[in-house]
């Protein structure tokens, strides 16, 4: 490969530390909004139309899905679900009741409620590029024509998108796609998370991948988040180089997590449902260290799960990991993630709402019910079950909780990290909670004030960050002075070199989607703990989250030269 111009490099987030080198493909642009002509066929005609589009794509969507499996499956699920929304389906009616045809009624519709979504921010707003590749699927096939998704090539290709659908996401040909390169989204954006659990190399939030043309040679390193456009000779022979010793690092077989120097670092796995327990397992997952239950709440429609629904869904959970430590997460949902049960009021600011936590205080019974479930299933296995309010921001608010858990017998209360003010008070609040664990996807939007879901500030969406880090220490020294387990269950705990830094400021276990223990094992045996304290002050000392990246790549070339 030869460069036909002058090499640039292009700088985003990395997922994970895979190196490709390849020709650029885009993905085709979306389908042109549908004309505002009035329908000729009348709106009985149209309504049988949209009834067959919608029920097509709803089927095209989950059997995709199928296909797909894993977490793959439960967003695609969910996201099937739009197209049978009855709420959608009525707005759809009374604008083909208008006159509208069935595309546009579809375009509008969805186009409101897509609106609305972004507003709420958070969670919800997460939501809104799925409603529009659904509602992309539809009309598509009201129109006759394919919907816009990845492109046709018979030879392997880096595929350049502004972001990617889960439904294209799940399903891509891995012997074709040699990496995803987007101009949005963020290291917690579905994309970043199935590109993750397939261990498909992508650099996310590029700015300038927009202005990448098809038949550009690129190499794309997710370690160092960046894409080297129209590489040199030496660039290419420095990727090549780097992708042989990944490769392996990569061959370190399965076993239990820890330093080059034997210091233990518990490798657990982060898991929204019981349909991963196998695939956890399989890789080598010594535990679970982030058990969501809001899939078992989303589901349950107007009304919260019962203790006895809950217990069964608990008991095969640590059934599956008999003998190992499972960490549950208490309900993490409020007005960012409505529950009719729990909280559907509208709030402007919902990220800062009435959340976590706090939503469950309002709704006590909810988190009583919760607990009385886990605490019964506990008693009737020997796994070691340990469980953490979500959101929680005081110390009174830790009291409350451990207190509560406590009256209600689970043995192990702990809370969740996610807000600089509980980092920043961690001595006191570990003086009354059993364990803390550190979310960062969370900790670093509230510590740089920037939506986690918003393409618009995803620069500043990077746990590398310093600020984010010294928070990490914070709780990290409180743990080590109270000799009580400090976790990390964002994502950030699946990048392994940044896995290297967390535990150099203290963190005693990782958890992370299972489809990254390998590579965060073998990178952890490349490390001692004395190295890994070193990595750790040197990304401390710098201003932002580049500069602290590059002070920790550098600093691993001069131990490894040394």
């Amino acid at each position: 490969m030869t460069a036909t111009e002058q090499s640039q490099t292009l700088v985003g987030i990395g997922v994970g530390r895979g190196i490709a080198i390849g020709r650029v493909l885009r993905m085709p642009d979306p389908l042109p909004e549908p004309a505002t002509t009035p329908s000729t066929i009348g709106p009985d005609s149209e309504r049988d139309r949209v009834t067959a589009a919608l029920q097509a794509t709803g089927a095209d969507i989950r059997e995709r899905g199928e296909r797909a499996g894993g977490k793959a499956q439960e967003v695609l699920e969910a996201q099937a679900l739009m197209a049978d929304d009855p709420t959608l389906r009525s707005e759809i009616d009374t604008r083909i009741d208008n006159g509208a045809t069935a595309e546009r009624a579809v375009h509008e519709a969805f186009g409101g409620f897509r609106d609305m979504l972004v507003g709420l921010g958070g969670y919800m707003a997460e939501r809104a590029a799925d409603l529009d590749d659904v509602a992309q699927r539809i009309i598509a096939r009201l129109s006759g024509v394919a919907a816009p998704g990845v492109p046709e090539s018979d030879e392997p290709f880096v595929l350049v998108a502004r972001d990617l659908a889960p439904a294209d996401t799940a399903l891509l040909d891995l012997d074709k796609v040699l990496a995803l390169v987007t101009s949005d989204g963020g290291p917690t954006s579905h994309t970043a998370i199935l590109a993750r659990e397939k261990s498909i190399t992508a650099v996310v939030g590029v700015v300038g991948a927009r202005e990448l043309v098809d038949g550009t040679d690129v190499v794309v390193n997710a370690g160092s988040g960046e894409v080297v456009v129209a590489p040199s000779a030496d660039d290419v022979a420095r990727a090549e180089q780097a992708r042989a010793a990944q490769l392996n690092r990569a061959s370190v077989p399965i076993g239990p997590g820890q330093l080059a120097d034997g210091t233990a670092v518990p490798l657990l796995a982060n898991l929204g449902s019981t349909d991963g327990i196998e695939g956890a397992l399989a890789a080598g997952a010594e535990g679970v260290g982030l058990f969501r239950t809001e899939f078992l709440f989303l589901d349950a429609g107007s009304s919260a799960p019962t203790v006895a629904a809950q217990y069964a869904h608990y008991s095969k959970l640590l059934r599956g990991f008999s003998g190992k430590k499972v960490v549950v997460r208490a309900l993490d949902a409020g007005a960012d993630k409505p529950l009719p049960f729990l909280n559907d009021a509208h709030e402007e600011n919902p990220a800062l709402g009435l959340r976590g936590l706090r939503a469950l205080r309002a709704a006590e019974q909810i988190l009583r019910d919760q607990l009385t479930a886990l605490a019964r299933a506990a008693s009737e296995s020997d796994a070691d079950l340990w469980v953490m309010a979500p959101m929680v921001s005081t110390v009174e608010e830790t009291r409350y909780f451990v207190s509560l858990a406590r009256e209600l017998g689970i043995k192990t209360a702990g809370v969740m990290v996610e807000v600089p003010s509980s980092a920043l008070l961690a001595d006191r609040v570990l003086g009354e909670a059993d364990f803390a664990s550190i979310g960062t996807n969370d900790l670093t939007q509230y510590t740089l004030a920037a939506d986690r879901m918003l393409g618009s500030v995803s620069s500043f969406q990077d746990p590398w960050h310093p600020a984010v880090l010294r928070l990490v220490g914070e709780v990290g020294r409180a743990g080590s002075a109270h000799g009580k387990s400090v976790g990390i269950c964002g994502e950030a705990a699946a990048d392994p070199l940044l896995a290297v830094v967390l535990v150099g400021l203290g963190a005693t276990t990782l958890s992370m989607s299972p489809s990254a223990i390998a590579d965060v094992r073998a990178e952890l045996r490349q490390h001692t703990r004395e190295q890994a304290v070193q990595l750790a002050q040197a990304a401390l000392r710098a201003d932002d989250a580049r500069g602290a990246r590059d002070a920790v790549n550098s600093l691993v070339a001069e131990l490894a030269s040394s």
